[in-house]
């Protein structure tokens, strides 16, 4: 049921000679006083088309409202403010939730695949608080087109291959210990980047000897091979932690390495287009618009990573012929996706228009970005670890004799990190605050988590069983039953624009409306209308534990 496709249909019956139906729900607003109606009509489109005063046109609106579900329609100057009758909606809405249960907001399967480049760590060096947000964000939005009827790919693009390898590879082979590597290899490895970014400022030579190490890399020299597989392999060890700590899985795991074979078939075609010209050395592509090139080779005749991006746009494409292929990818490289979708089309590709940049802001320390260069960096793992022992303290000190402590601390840790990221709107940059970040009260992830966990128990309790049937007509109760049909309509909006801050928003919004409802309503007071009252506890439960999922966040029946 969506309200306002019932005032909708309803307004459309009277205007449809003036207003199509879209053009109606487009114009229709949530008043922002409970005084003023459920929803409201604007009538200055209409004044403008008839000539007349929009207050006249809202008078004859609200006498001319006439559907089943609407209780009054009022005009209130320019607006025509309608009020549902909550006895009927409460009831068909609370019948439609217990039939659909988890499957609520479901949209019909298309068939299609959207695609999903996420994640993406870099092999050698630590699986950083900076990688948290593409994580946590592609996963989000691959449970979002699964609602929204599309099948996930999920990608983990790692950074495998690299200018970056043949740093480590020097730095390594200059100061490096393979007993150390051995003892803690992550750490050291990282020590060795540092240390490399320090030398190379006395000794510029460096870097010649870096880009000679990756040439030998990109040419198979045994010894290069040899040492990049084992920094592999070490790296993934590490990742995978991390992944299961936030119950994160990939459909595949293709790193940059993998695209090596698909690289030279991509320049062999620009330059039969005649697309790849030299510049300075390299060669390029003119984008054909007002950006810079884009660097296909260096001068040393190594591959960039716009090499590779051209390569696992046009593989994805032919394997799994993607409705869309979204990147979850900073914002710092906007420029980097611009120029790879300009090439694609110069190219002669018709899809590059779905080929979908999914920018987000910095988790900035200090308000600066976190950087691996200088050895600034807050582990993740040790971040999750630390919010799932404190959820332990918690758990000790309220509920010691609590079932399952360790799976609900672990689910309350790990929920409190993800939804205080996800809370925000992607494009802002969120502070690292590890005490903000493991609060649990106000608006976090746990709030909405315990707030499932109370209305468990009340079904637990209860000396009956939910009936969808209407709980009453109070204001508590319709707070609630407005919230839970606004579902529907939130998971659409996070979709379209790749946004789960909307969904994390909303669990907020309808656990808010529930503890009130939960805080002045007798719930299991035995009477007539029980049965409806658990019912309405149900869908909240129902919708709550759909809402965390989507962020990737699990809800415990008990906490």
């Amino acid at each position: 049921m969506n309200l306002k496709a019932v005032y909708t249909n309803a307004l459309y019956r009277i205007l449809q000679e003036e207003l199509s139906e879209e053009e109606i729900g487009k114009l229709i607003e949530h008043p922002k006083h409970e005084a003023h109606g459920d929803l409201a009509f604007p009538c200055f489109r209409l004044a403008s088309v008839r000539k007349e005063a929009p207050q006249k046109i809202a008078g004859a609106l609200a006498e001319q409202m006439n559907d089943p579900l609407i209780e009054k329609a009022e005009a209130a100057g320019p607006y025509v403010n309608v009020f549902f009758k909550r006895e009927a909606v409460n009831a068909e809405a609370l019948s439609q939730l217990s039939v659909l249960g988890a499957e609520y907001g479901d949209k019909i399967r298309t068939g299609e695949n959207v695609v999903f480049d996420f994640s993406s760590p870099n092999i050698a060096k630590p699986f950083s608080m900076g990688h948290l947000r593409s994580t946590i964000i592609g996963r989000s939005l691959a449970n979002l087109a699964e609602k929204n009827g599309y099948k996930a790919v999920k990608i983990n693009h790692l950074g495998d291959w690299g200018t970056q390898f043949g740093k480590l590879m020097c730095a390594y082979t200059r100061w490096g210990s393979e007993a150390e590597v051995r003892k803690n290899p992550i750490p050291t490895l990282m020590k060795y980047y540092v240390h490399y970014h320090e030398e190379v400022k006395e000794d510029p030579g460096l870097d010649d000897e870096a880009r000679g190490w990756f040439k030998k890399l990109e040419d198979q020299d045994v010894e290069a091979v040899k040492l990049w597989m084992w920094f592999k392999e070490e790296s993934l060890k590490e990742f995978n932690k991390v992944y299961e700590l936030l119950g994160i899985t990939f459909d595949h795991v293709q790193g940059e390495s993998f695209y090596n074979d698909k690289m030279a078939p991509v320049v062999a075609d620009l330059e039969e287009k005649g697309l790849l010209v030299e510049s300075e050395g390299a060669m390029v592509v003119e984008t054909g618009t007002d950006e810079p090139p884009c660097l296909i080779k260096k001068k040393d005749g190594t591959t960039l990573y716009a090499t590779r991006d051209l390569a696992a746009a046009i593989y994805r494409k032919k394997q799994f012929d993607f409705h869309k292929c979204v990147y979850v990818v900073g914002a710092e490289q906007q420029l980097h996706f611009s120029q790879v979708r300009q090439v694609l089309g110069r190219m002669g590709y018709d899809w590059t228009g779905d080929m979908v940049h999914v920018p987000f802001g910095l988790i900035l320390q200090g308000g600066k970005k976190m950087s691996t260069r200088k050895g600034k960096i807050v582990l993740l793992e040790d971040v999750l670890r630390d919010a799932i022992t404190r959820a332990e303290e918690n758990i000790a000190e309220k509920n010691p004799s609590l079932e399952d402590k360790d799976a609900v601390a672990a689910d309350v840790g790990t929920g409190a990190v993800v939804f205080h990221d996800l809370k925000n709107e992607r494009m802002n940059s969120v502070e690292f605050n590890l005490e903000q970040m493991l609060t649990f009260e106000g608006e976090t992830g746990p709030y909405v988590q315990y707030t499932h966990a109370r209305a468990m128990t009340l079904l637990e309790r209860a000396e009956a069983d939910p009936a969808p049937a209407s709980p009453g007509e109070g204001e508590e109760e319709w707070a609630v039953v407005k919230e839970l049909l606004a579902f529907p309509d939130a998971v659409e909006r996070a979709w379209t624009q790749y946004e789960p801050s909307v969904i994390a928003k909303y669990v907020l919004s309808l656990s808010s409306a529930f503890n009130s409802y939960y805080g002045k309503v007798r719930i299991l007071e035995s009477d007539d209308r029980l049965p409806a009252r658990l019912s309405l506890v149900k869908a909240v439960t129902d919708v709550l534990k759909e809402g965390l999922r989507l962020l990737g966040v699990k809800a415990p029946d008990k906490m």
